[in-house]
């Protein structure tokens, strides 16, 4: 597990007529950093979206369908993870959950099974000065994004 990164599980209310999730209150310690912005992308199967990562920025990904892999690595030199690199899949079939990225921690993900709908809750409003970008195959990291998803 990556310093910092966090999951918060959540609760499914399922009736005859669908379900009620509920994601993310601003009560929530998990919250902490607080509301910037909220975004949606809809995103086909296949598409690699990586890597890109926030000087100051903290992210929150909540998948409201389809299946993405999800892949993090550690680009903090003062962090106890540095370098490591995390891989799992979110979304339809997997546990219900938020994922939290804090700065500093390189993301990105496949689509496994699309198109997914991909919610961005974001501590901060978009600034492109905060957002840096590194290939999706750069070798330092080293993440195959076409290998089988690992299973949990």
């Amino acid at each position: 597990m990556i310093e910092g990164v966090e999951f918060k599980s959540l609760i499914t209310h399922p009736d005859d007529r669908g379900f009620f999730r509920e994601v993310i209150r601003v009560t929530d310690d998990f919250f902490g950093e607080g509301f910037g912005q909220i975004s949606h992308s809809l995103v086909h199967q296949g598409v690699v979206k990586a890597w890109h990562l926030h000087r100051i920025q903290t992210d929150w990904w909540y998948i409201a369908g389809g299946v993405v892999r999800v892949g993090l690595h550690d680009t903090r030199t003062d962090s106890p993870t540095y370098r490591e690199t995390m891989d799992f899949l979110m979304g339809d079939g997997q546990r219900e959950r938020v994922l939290k990225i804090p700065p500093g921690v390189a993301h990105g993900y496949v689509i496994i099974a699309g198109p997914a709908q991909v919610i961005y809750i974001m501590s901060h409003v978009y600034n492109a000065d905060d957002e840096l970008r590194i290939d999706e195959n750069d070798p330092e990291i080293g993440f195959d994004w076409q290998k089988n998803p690992t299973i949990e």
